[in-house]
């Protein structure tokens, strides 16, 4: 029998300026919901949302707070200095472009011979997920007393990409692409870390990016994003992937593998989720897989009141409207509304951890840095 009290002092919160969270262990035995929180990413104007939903432990989710966000945050400012580097240098070209060469200073010839240098393919490639798999494992106990060395392991993403690929014509940055070659990249590693302590957990990931009046959403798994428009509509930001679906069962016929129903629809018989990071298990027979959905947003156009991030534990009990209609309500009390969403959700009888994430609109922390995760298991 579940203590209440205990269930909801076990809490993870953050009451930001205009973004909070509220995450309690709830009615599981350990939270393996995972968070992180990060606004204007090194004066970027780049701020990025995410929820890891763990499952069968904690590893994933942790790797995912960790090592994939870790990446993606480098990846992005990468990225984003090369446009800006590019967009000076266009710059500069137009001026010295507009005096003849006996009008040109000496300085100003030096600086032509500078711009010209630089090109995006002289610049050394990166490559996805590029952090250390050794930092993942190095206090992991392996369960058979393996004497493999980790350092052995080869970049499993044999792709070098180059950082200029991710710059559209149009001068901006292909955000949806960086998103989906991360977490795909991550996957990757994750799988090869699992396989040495045969830790099969997995995690769902929603990750939500924002630039200016522009919202990018990728989503593996079944935790789920919610706006709150102008009027007052609740618009999804993600859907769940679901082994009853369409096109998730054809995949997972056509890869060999088959879906079953004991009061959920699992893949094969074991996970209600048909996209995951980890799960190396699944994953080895793409029964599952971690392929994102990223949808793009103009905020512009939606003007949006808030949004709703939440994992499973929340979309158990409450409907995307009823969500919206709670934090609607209570969007002035503390951690705008998470903490009372949350609780209310306890009280409808979740069975799950409950992770909530509120972000108000306009976001006056676009301007200010805030950086806040949990990827451990203490509260």
């Amino acid at each position: 029998m579940v203590d209440e009290k205990d269930a909801l002092s076990k809490n993870w919160k953050f009451d930001g300026k205009n973004v909070a969270l509220y995450a309690i262990k709830g009615r599981r035995s350990q939270m393996e919901d995972r968070y992180v929180i990060k606004t204007n990413i090194m004066n970027t104007g780049i701020s990025l949302f995410a929820i890891f939903d763990g499952h069968g432990g904690e590893f994933a989710a942790e790797y995912a707070t960790t090592h994939l966000m870790k990446n993606l945050t480098n990846k992005i400012i990468e990225v984003k200095k090369l446009l800006d580097e590019k967009t000076d240098a266009t710059e500069e070209l137009k001026i010295f472009n507009s005096n003849t060469p006996d009008n040109l200073t000496p300085k100003m010839k030096t600086k032509i011979i500078k711009i010209e240098e630089h090109t995006p393919t002289k610049m050394k490639p990166i490559s996805s997920a590029d952090d250390s798999v050794i930092s993942l494992n190095k206090h992991k106990q392996d369960p058979l007393n393996l004497k493999k060395d980790i350092t052995t392991l080869k970049n499993v993403d044999d792709e070098i990409i180059n950082p200029s690929s991710y710059l559209q014509k149009d001068g901006n940055i292909n955000f949806s692409k960086i998103l989906i070659d991360e977490v795909l990249a991550a996957d990757k590693l994750l799988i090869e870390a699992a396989k040495l302590t045969y830790d099969i957990a997995g995690s769902t990931a929603l990750i939500v990016l924002v630039e200016g009046t522009t919202l990018f959403v990728a989503n593996v798994g079944d935790s789920r994003g919610v706006m709150c428009d102008k009027k007052g509509n609740a618009i999804p930001l993600s859907f769940d992937h679901k082994p009853q679906q369409m096109r998730e069962k054809k995949r997972i016929a056509e890869a060999g593998g088959f879906i079953s129903f004991n009061g959920v629809w699992r893949v094969a018989g074991v996970l209600a989720t048909s996209r995951a990071l980890g799960d190396y298990p699944l994953k080895e027979k793409q029964f599952v897989i971690a392929n994102p959905d990223v949808l793009t947003f103009d905020l512009s156009h939606h003007d949006p009141q808030f949004i709703i991030l939440a994992s499973d534990g929340l979309w158990d009990t409450f409907t995307n409207e009823e969500a919206i209609e709670c934090i609607k309500k209570h969007i002035d009390d503390s951690f705008y509304g998470a903490q009372y969403l949350t609780i209310q959700s306890f009280n409808r009888g979740s069975l799950d951890n409950i992770t909530v994430l509120v972000i108000k609109f306009p976001p006056i922390w676009s301007k200010e840095s805030q950086v806040v995760d949990h990827g451990g298991s203490k509260y």
